[in-house]
C-alpha cells in the first residue's frame, strides 16, 4: 500500500506463488468461488448486480451468476438485512452488501436482535449462517455520514463474529470462511484498500477465525493494529527502524473471536504495546484489546499499554481536517519513542 512517504509496505510473511490481486479483487474472486462451490449461497444488496456496488467490487458476477443470485434489494438496510436473516434461518447462505458501515446503524435489530440470538433462543435448533459484507475508514472525502469505521458496535454483541482484513490474502481467506459458518459473521473491508494490490495464491485456501497473524516480528515493542492500520503500523515500523527500535507488528485478523494469546505472548516479549484503530477511540477496540494485553502481560510491561484511535469527532469534509482525525504512522512513532524513551 502506497502511504505518506510514497513507499510501499508489505507485510513480510504472505504466502505467493507470484500471484497479485487487488483488495476487490480478492473480494470478488472469494465470492464468485463459493458461488461455484455451494448453491445455496446468494449475494444481496444495493447496487450489487448491474453497478458491482458502488465500489466496482462485484462487476461481472451478474454475467456469471445471474440476477437470482446476484440480486439487487431496493434501499432498505433493515429490508435487505431481514431477508437475510430469514433466508439463512431457512437454509440458504446469504452474503448481503451494506453500502457503507455507516448504514450498519439501520441493521441493528436484525443483526443484534435477530441473527445473534437465534440459536441460543432456539435451543441450538436454528442457525443463521450470514455473511454481512460492509465497508470502513475515512479518508475518502465522504464527511461524516459515509466514513466512520463501527467495527465495535457488532464485536459488543454475543452471537457474532467480526472480521476485519487488512490484505487482499486475508480477504479473500476470512471471506471464505465466513460464508461457511453456520454464525452470522460481520466483515468490515476498508473502502480506500479496495485498490491496494498484494500477493494471493492461485490455490483453494481458508484462513481460521481468532488468529492473529504477526505482520512484521520485532523485539522492543508490539504494535496490534486493525484493517488499514496495519499498513500506518508497518510504516511506522520501518521509521522506527532508522532510530534503532525493532517494532513487532500484529493484525488480529478478526476482533471476535480474538487471538488474546498472540497478543499477550508478543507484549510479553517486548514489555510494551499500541493498540491503533481507526474507530474512535472512547468505548472502542483500541479499549478493549489493550485491556486484554494489560491483564495477560501485567507483570511483564514496562509501560502502560497506550491507544491511538480516531479523533472522537464527527469525520469533516474539510480533506485538512479530515486527515488529522486519522491516526498516521507519525503519530504512531511519536507514541513509540514516548513509550521506549526515545524522545
Amino acid at each position: 500500500m502506497s502511504t505518506s512517504n510514497g513507499k510501499n509496505y508489505y507485510p513480510y510473511n504472505i504466502p505467493s506463488d507470484g500471484r497479485e490481486l487487488t483488495y476487490g479483487e480478492a473480494v470478488k474472486e472469494a465470492l464468485a468461488e463459493e458461488l461455484r462451490r455451494d448453491s445455496r449461497v446468494f449475494v444481496m444488496g444495493e447496487d450489487v448486480a448491474e453497478a458491482g456496488t458502488t465500489f466496482k467490487v462485484l462487476v461481472g458476477l451478474v454475467d456469471e451468476f445471474g440476477p437470482q443470485r446476484i440480486i439487487d434489494s431496493p434501499i432498505s438496510e433493515p429490508g435487505i438485512t431481514g431477508l437475510g436473516v430469514g433466508a439463512a434461518m431457512t437454509g440458504m447462505r446469504p452474503v448481503i452488501d451494506i453500502m457503507f458501515g455507516d448504514f450498519t446503524t439501520l441493521t441493528m435489530d436484525q443483526m443484534v436482535n435477530q441473527a445473534a440470538k437465534i440459536h441460543y433462543m432456539s435451543g441450538g435448533k436454528l442457525n443463521v449462517p450470514l455473511v454481512l459484507r460492509t465497508t470502513m475508514g475515512a479518508g475518502r472525502r465522504s464527511a461524516a455520514q459515509h466514513s466512520q469505521s463501527l467495527h465495535a458496535w457488532l464485536s459488543h454483541i454475543p452471537g457474532l463474529k467480526v472480521a476485519v482484513p487488512a490484505t487482499p490474502y486475508d480477504a479473500k481467506g476470512l471471506l471464505k470462511t465466513a460464508i461457511r459458518d453456520d454464525n452470522p459473521v460481520a466483515i468490515f473491508e476498508d473502502k480506500m484498500m479496495y485498490r491496494v494490490k498484494g500477493p494471493v495464491p492461485a490455490e483453494e485456501y481458508t484462513l481460521p477465525f481468532g488468529v492473529a497473524d504477526i505482520k512484521r516480528p520485532g523485539e522492543d515493542i508490539t504494535i496490534v493494529a486493525t484493517s488499514s492500520m496495519v499498513y500506518v503500523a508497518l510504516e511506522a515500523a520501518e521509521m522506527l527502524a532508522e532510530i534503532g527500535l525493532s517494532a513487532e507488528v500484529i493484525d488480529p485478523r478478526t476482533t471476535v473471536p480474538l487471538d488474546k494469546t498472540t497478543l499477550i505472548e508478543s507484549a510479553k516479549k517486548t514489555s510494551r504495546a499500541i493498540v491503533v484503530d481507526e474507530g474512535y477511540q472512547q468505548y472502542g477496540v483500541t479499549a478493549e484489546i489493550a485491556s486484554v494485553i494489560a491483564d495477560g502481560a501485567f507483570y511483564y510491561l514496562d509501560a502502560p499499554v497506550k491507544r491511538l484511535g480516531a479523533m472522537d469527532v464527527p469525520i469533516p469534509f474539510s480533506p485538512a481536517l479530515e486527515d488529522i482525525t486519522i491516526p498516521s504512522a507519525q503519530n504512531l512513532v511519536e507514541l513509540a519513542k514516548t513509550l521506549c524513551g526515545k524522545n
